[in-house]
């Protein structure tokens, strides 16, 4: 299934928020690590020099773009996935060599690239963007995706000098089609999880000519996940968390299981997923009234445009099953909108510090 956009903004449906400990946290990172001085230097003492800054909550819907200006050395050289429809989940990726001479004119075509590309600086070069890249940054870029479908026609309206796209862009005929104009595509592996997420940010940055801001935005991302992760850990009271995809209009009705990123997000802040310990073992299934009654969450976890195609939360209990769980009862439903959930991007430390934060807001098993 199509890798989900969920993004920032995060809102509780019940009951007061409380423990804003992950937050807090956030905080104290941001005044530990300011005043770190600017210039160039090893990729680690660059990481020190960009700092944290001021972290934005996430409702803020900004980025936290690195400090400091970062040389660009072109033309390089770099490994892009060639896709392959075909290709199983099993099927190791292929690989082939593409020149990036020209920086210009930059065309992240998802969301998730387009916040790494902006994170790294390099966002006064970009001249398009996904309908998922909804952060204030990219708020004037014309959208050159339908539904998260490609325009080829929109991509070379724009004259990019290099494009970045994912194993999950498409459709294949139109990423075919801007190939065959000569423009330097480069294909990036998706992230699902944290180990996955910090080479994405590398490769991007090798692309555009700029690894020691790559590292430097690993090096900071690092951190602010390990302050996150310990002003998380009294926070939450291990919460039995389902993960639901909806589509309503679709007729799409699924539940998160291993490797659906979520499972991840709420490991690391002591929560658990209700699809893993059901023993699932895809990244998503159907539900079923009966399994879900069965693993009786005590919060829903949605999409905020998810939550809209079915109607909201009145809608969302109508589903069969969920009304008769703990979560369906007490209308224990959290909401982050499509787009910065499941992007292991560089603002996956605010999405843990809020999603602490509104789950400590619902409360823990006891309040089911």
């Amino acid at each position: 299934m199509p890798h989900a956009d969920p993004r920032p903004h995060s809102r509780a449906r019940r009951g007061p928020r409380r423990g804003g400990r992950a937050l807090a946290a956030l905080c104290a990172l941001a005044l530990g690590l300011t005043g770190c001085s600017g210039g160039t230097g090893t990729p680690a003492e660059s990481a020190s020099a960009a700092g944290t800054g001021d972290i934005p909550d996430l409702a803020e819907n900004r980025l936290q773009v690195l400090e400091e200006t970062f040389e660009r050395r072109l033309p390089v050289t770099v490994d892009s996935v060639v896709l392959d429809p075909y290709r199983t989940a099993s099927d190791p990726l292929e690989y082939e060599r593409v020149e990036v001479t020209d920086t210009s004119r930059i065309l992240p075509l998802t969301g998730s690239l387009a916040e790494i590309v902006f994170t790294l600086g390099l966002g006064d070069g970009v001249v398009g963007r996904d309908v998922a890249a909804t952060f204030d940054e990219a708020a004037d870029l014309p959208v050159v995706t339908s539904g998260h479908e490609v325009s080829a026609e929109s991509v070379l309206a724009l004259e990019p000098t290099v494009i970045l796209a994912d194993t999950q862009t498409g459709p294949p005929e139109a990423i075919e089609q801007i190939q065959r104009s000569g423009i330097p595509v480069v294909i990036i592996e998706e992230a699902w999880s944290f180990d996955e997420m910090y080479p994405r940010f590398e490769r991007v940055a090798r692309a555009l000519g700029v690894p020691d801001a790559g590292a430097a935005l690993v090096e900071r991302t690092r951190v602010q996940m390990t302050d996150v992760r310990e002003g998380s850990a009294d926070a939450v009271d291990e919460p039995l968390v389902a993960f639901l995809y909806l589509r309503g209009t679709a007729g799409v009705y699924l539940i998160g299981g291993p490797g659906s990123g979520a499972d991840a997000l709420l490991a690391e802040i002591g929560a658990r997923d209700a699809g893993v310990e059901m023993g699932l073992t895809t990244p998503f299934t159907p539900i079923t009234a009966e399994a879900l009654i069965a693993a009786r969450p005590d919060v829903l976890l949605v999409m905020t445009k998810g939550l809209e195609s079915v109607g909201g939360v009145d809608g969302l209990v109508e589903i069969p099953g969920v009304a008769q769980t703990p979560a369906g009862r007490n209308r224990a439903v959290v909401d982050f909108e499509d787009g910065v959930l499941l992007n292991f991007g560089p603002r996956t430390p605010q999405v843990i510090a809020a999603l602490a934060d509104e789950l400590a807001g619902l409360g823990g098993p006891e309040a089911s």
